[in-house]
């Protein structure tokens, strides 16, 4: 009896599929530990998240740092995932050259509804791996933020972040970094 295994792909292969065309220009796809993963259907509340948000991030930050909309950033050579909005250090030539990598980031974003529990665990354990310092998960099962910071791993080899804090549709909440700005959620959350 033969056992199956399934193909993992490296960045290099991926970004060679994509030159190929591999990928339709519809496909919405990221590679994660090797697999390529097809990416989950944004609704109406997912999507206003994300238009609101980009709005105030943009008016936060504009020449302090780049933001990001569902962009690759390169945290392995079998990880390159696409997230909703990061935050990265302004560069003279705006990642022409590459994507960013796990040190370019100051703040990572998934905004989630039906990727929730994949967001809560396998996003949330290559970004501490990789020492991203700050994810954020706008949860719109719960209605609330998720913050994420200090990466660590575990005595049994598990990564994660130290700390959680959760603010509620109607806080404010500082940015990573930029401890004097701001974010109003009120006027991100799509339910407010």
């Amino acid at each position: 009896m033969s056992i199956s295994t399934a193909k993992r792909f490296t960045t290099s292969e991926y970004h060679r599929l994509t030159e190929l065309g591999f990928f339709a220009e519809n496909d919405h796809v990221e590679l994660i530990r090797g697999e390529i993963i097809e990416m989950a259907a944004k609704g109406t509340p997912h999507s206003v998240c994300n238009t609101r948000l980009n709005r105030e991030l943009f008016t936060l930050i504009v020449g302090k740092a780049t933001l990001r909309g569902q962009e690759p950033i390169i945290i392995s050579d079998i990880s390159e995932p696409e997230p909703d909005l990061v935050i990265v250090q302004n560069r003279s030539d705006d990642y022409l050259r590459e994507h960013p990598s796990p040190s370019d980031v100051i703040l990572l974003i998934e905004i989630s509804d039906s990727s929730l529990k994949y967001d809560q665990e396998t996003k949330l354990s290559i970004y501490a791996e990789a020492g991203i310092p700050d994810y954020w998960i706008f949860n719109l099962v719960d209605n609330f933020l998720e913050c994420y910071s200090a990466p660590y791993q575990s005595s049994q080899g598990q990564f994660g972040y130290r700390r959680k804090l959760i603010f509620l549709p109607n806080e404010l909440v500082n940015l990573p970094y930029f401890n004097d700005l701001v974010l109003d959620l009120s006027k991100v959350f799509p339910c407010v």
